[in-house]
């Protein structure tokens, strides 16, 4: 018998700090930048992001949302045997994120690992997971986006620092006798380096090059709802099903522009689109899990309804997941 992977608990968590635009403003304004609430929604559609603590890691904020994961599908730590963790911003150099999670969970002993893939990474984690476990070489699976981006912003660089914000994502993935992953479409094109990148690295231990985070917005812009509109038909082709089997949408939340560009050419009304980075912000590759975990828990997203994942970032890197919940 084919072995499949299904979701069985989403769960998210953003750090307490919520910034509006109004408060981020008064804050640039101290070091003599010019922006509005206005200006912000006009161009991104964002209107709040939260921002983890100093002493607050990527790690930690993955804790909360596994946990909330693990209560929705009835499991305990110990219960997986796979974590993978999405994550631009990890804890440290090394060892993973996933690692550290992992002893924070007390679930020590099944393999750990980050992915690594930007905005796009939680579309790849998952296709990882789903493809190990109908491999047979994991049963449950714990895949999770952890973000804080708020250290790599660029605050003297107003059309970067109000589009991002912190947070986190999760989903259980377990093995299934009915199909739950559909589908998946991955991509990267590394010519497109230098248009959304963290220029810089550690070596004898200083920073060499910039590291905080760089964009050219107009070429992301063009790049991305080409890409993700190809990624999301070939998605649902593999799965030979069509833009009107699409129950919901829920895509990477960077800018609502980019969102109702994607559901415009998939001929999706945008009340199907779902919808947080008004609130969140760009919280990388936490943003597709924690939109995912709202619309379950605000009971939109049902069993039985397909869903379309898709995500683009930096690297260039894009893909989409079609899964049937």
């Amino acid at each position: 018998m084919q072995t499949y992977s299904r979701i069985t608990g989403t769960g998210s968590y953003l750090p307490p700090r919520r910034v509006t635009n109004d408060e981020l403003a008064a804050e640039m304004a101290t070091r003599g930048l010019e922006t509005s609430d206005e200006w912000i929604v006009e161009r991104t559609g964002i209107k709040a992001r939260h921002f983890a603590a100093p002493d607050v890691t990527s790690s930690d904020l993955a804790l909360e949302a596994s946990k909330n994961a693990l209560q929705a599908a009835g499991l305990q730590p110990t219960d997986i045997d796979l974590i993978i963790v999405a994550t631009s911003t990890p804890d440290m150099v090394f060892p993973s994120s996933a690692c550290i999670l992992q002893n924070k969970l007390g679930a020590n002993g099944c393999p750990a690992f980050d992915v690594q893939a930007v905005c796009s990474g939680f579309v790849y984690a998952l296709s990882v997971a789903d493809a190990m476990i109908k491999a047979g070489t994991a049963r449950r699976a714990l895949v999770v986006g952890a973000e804080v981006f708020s250290r790599i912003i660029n605050f003297n660089d107003r059309t970067t620092c109000v589009l991002f914000g912190d947070g986190a994502g999760a989903v259980v993935l377990e093995a299934s006798s009915e199909p739950g992953i559909l589908a998946s479409d991955l991509h990267a094109d590394g010519s497109h380096v230098g248009i959304l990148c963290v220029p810089g690295n550690v070596s004898g231990g200083q920073v060499l090059g910039d590291p905080l985070l760089r964009m050219d917005g107009q070429a992301v812009f063009k790049l991305a709802v080409g890409v993700l509109d190809k990624a999301a038909r070939a998605t649902l082709a593999k799965a030979n099903l069509t833009e009107s089997d699409i129950d919901w949408l829920v895509p990477h939340q960077a800018n609502l522009r980019i969102m109702q560009g994607t559901a415009k050419r998939l001929k999706l009304p945008l009340d199907k689109v779902v919808v947080t980075v008004d609130q969140h912000g760009n919280t990388s590759a936490a943003s597709i899990p924690l939109a995912l975990d709202h619309a379950v828990r605000a009971g939109q997203i049902q069993k039985g309804h397909h869903v379309l994942l898709e995500g683009v970032g930096g690297g260039f890197t894009w893909g989409a997941v079609l899964l049937k919940m």
